[in-house]
């Protein structure tokens, strides 16, 4: 056995270990560049599509991409990076190659359902069916997207659970916040209301709304009263709508609410709520047993 000296510890650093030095070092570089030269990338490729979108939109497709991409990219760098230095410090890479051949065919056997996912996943964001800050429902799951992979979903709902939903998993998804938003809601009045004066008030309200400081550089178009929508048990159900920007829709329509409540309040237009009435074995007020009943001297 060779005895391992110093000299040869010199010569060894000074022929390969400079080399792995630099090989990191290029890494670096690459990782450093990928981070630098990315972002502007992505943005002027977003800038240019065919799809109309909002500065909002254009913002979260940007980072639903750069997301990916660096995770693609980094996967990448670090790969080739570990390969080269192995190379360097003497392993054999074909035998190390054809291994992870052999294995990649084992496992894909078994990875049938990763694979339909990155697919997936590459659809989803190709399409750009909704993008991280979206409020959408997939899997039959509504929440905020945090997180888009190719893999997985990652929505978060109200209750502030946490949802991780494999890209393959998804038939149908709907986005809530693509473009624009709708106001989209029944407002209830009483069977003796006025429907004329009560629509009338509801129109009033939703452009006071609009034009309201506060709440007109979220309202593309104000609530108004759409048709008369059914006849309830209890009430008559007017159909309002309107157009917010995406994400808006439950803050206005809480506001449009509040409001309503109050001039319904002001107008004596009623707000109807189930009755019921109860009778314990008594007679019905006016029947026929109460006027046919004898009196007593």
């Amino acid at each position: 056995m060779t005895e391992l000296s110093w000299a040869t510890v010199v010569d060894w650093l000074l022929s390969h270990g400079i080399r792995v030095l630099v090989i990191l070092a290029v890494g670096a570089l690459l990782w450093f560049a990928l981070n630098k030269s990315l972002p502007p990338i992505v943005r002027r490729a977003v800038a240019r599509t065919k799809y109309k979108e909002s500065k909002e939109g254009m913002e979260k497709r940007t980072n639903t991409l750069l997301s990916i991409f660096k995770a693609v990219g980094r996967a990448f760098i670090i790969i080739v990076t570990i390969m080269m230095v192995l190379s360097e410090v003497g392993v054999p890479i074909a035998p190390v190659l054809a291994g992870f051949g052999i294995a990649g065919i084992a496992i894909g056997f078994g990875a049938q359902y990763l694979i339909r996912d990155f697919i997936s996943g590459i659809f989803i964001t190709l399409e750009n069916q909704y993008r991280v800050g979206d409020v959408a429902r997939v899997a039959d799951i509504a929440g905020l997207v945090e997180e888009v992979t190719l893999r997985k979903t990652v929505l978060r709902d109200l209750d502030g659970i946490v949802h991780h939903v494999p890209n393959g998993e998804i038939r149908v998804a709907s986005n809530f916040t693509r473009h624009f938003a709708r106001v989209n809601l029944d407002v209830s009045v009483g069977y003796g209301t006025d429907l004329d004066h009560a629509i009338s008030v509801i129109n009033r309200v939703g452009q006071e709304l609009a034009e309201d400081e506060n709440w007109r550089q979220v309202i593309k178009s104000p609530p108004q009263a759409l048709r008369v929508n059914s006849l309830g048990s209890s009430g008559i159900d007017i159909k309002v709508v309107g157009d917010v920007k995406p994400m808006q829709q439950w803050a206005v329509m809480g506001q449009l609410r509040l409001r309503l409540k109050k001039a319904f309040d002001a107008e004596g237009i009623e707000i109807p709520w189930p009755h019921t009435k109860v009778y314990f074995g008594n007679p019905l007020p006016d029947s026929p047993e109460k006027e046919d009943k004898p009196a007593h001297s």
